[in-house]
C-alpha cells in the first residue's frame, strides 16, 4: 500500500467515525445533567409556591422539605427527633429524602415505634445525610459517610440511580438553600 493510498484510508476512516457522530449516532449515553432535576416523581412537585423547585431552592433544607406535600412524614420525623435547626444550619449537605410513600413501606405500628424513640430515630434519620455536596455525577459508583457515622453506597448511571440497592432516587439533584435534595421511595436503615 503506498502512502497516497494510506492517507485517503485514514480520511475515509475518520469521515466514516465523524457523521455518525456528528449526527449523534456514536454520542455518549444521556445522563442527569448535575445542574437538573430527574426522576419520574419530580412531576409531582408543585409547579409553583414554595414547594416548589424554585421555592425550595430559597429555603434551608428542613424548611424547604416542609413546603414540599411528598415529604410530610419525614418532616414530621424530622420534627421529633429535634433535628431541624441541625439540617436547617448546615452547609453544603446532601439529603437522601425518603419520600410519604416511602414511609408507609413500613408497617405502622414499627413505624410508631420508631417515631416514639427518639435515639433510634435519629440514628435512623442522619444515615439519610451525606455531609457534602453530592451531584448526579457522583451517583454513578458512589461510598460516602453520612452523618450517622456509616456509609452509605449510590450506582446507577443515567437518571436511574439506587442507594443502597435498596432505593431508588424517584426525584433528584433538587437544589434548597443548603443543601442538594435526592428524594428516594424506601427508608434507608443504618448498619447494625
Amino acid at each position: 500500500m503506498t502512502t497516497r493510498s494510506m492517507i485517503r484510508t485514514a480520511a475515509v476512516s475518520a469521515a466514516a467515525i465523524a457523521l455518525p457522530v456528528s449526527l449523534g449516532l456514536l454520542a455518549p449515553a444521556a445522563h442527569a445533567d448535575d445542574h437538573e432535576t430527574f426522576g419520574s416523581a419530580c412531576s409531582s412537585v408543585p409547579e409553583e409556591g414554595s414547594g416548589s423547585l424554585d421555592g425550595m431552592a430559597r429555603d434551608p433544607v428542613a424548611t424547604a422539605a416542609s413546603n414540599n406535600p411528598e415529604l410530610s412524614t419525614l418532616v414530621t420525623a424530622v420534627k421529633k427527633a429535634g433535628l431541624v435547626d441541625t439540617l436547617n444550619n448546615a452547609k453544603d449537605i446532601t439529603v437522601f429524602a425518603p419520600s410519604n410513600d416511602a414511609f408507609k413501606k413500613i408497617p405502622k405500628a414499627d413505624l410508631d415505634k420508631v417515631l416514639a424513640d427518639k435515639d433510634q430515630l435519629t440514628k435512623i434519620l442522619t444515615y439519610h445525610v451525606v455531609g457534602e455536596t453530592i451531584a448526579p455525577s457522583q451517583l454513578s459508583m458512589g461510598s460516602f459517610k453520612t452523618l450517622e457515622g456509616s456509609k452509605l453506597t449510590t450506582d446507577g448511571s443515567d437518571e436511574s440511580y439506587k442507594v443502597n440497592d435498596t432505593a431508588n432516587v424517584v426525584c433528584g439533584n433538587i437544589q434548597t438553600a443548603n443543601a442538594k435534595v435526592h428524594i428516594i421511595d424506601n427508608v434507608l436503615m443504618p448498619p447494625k
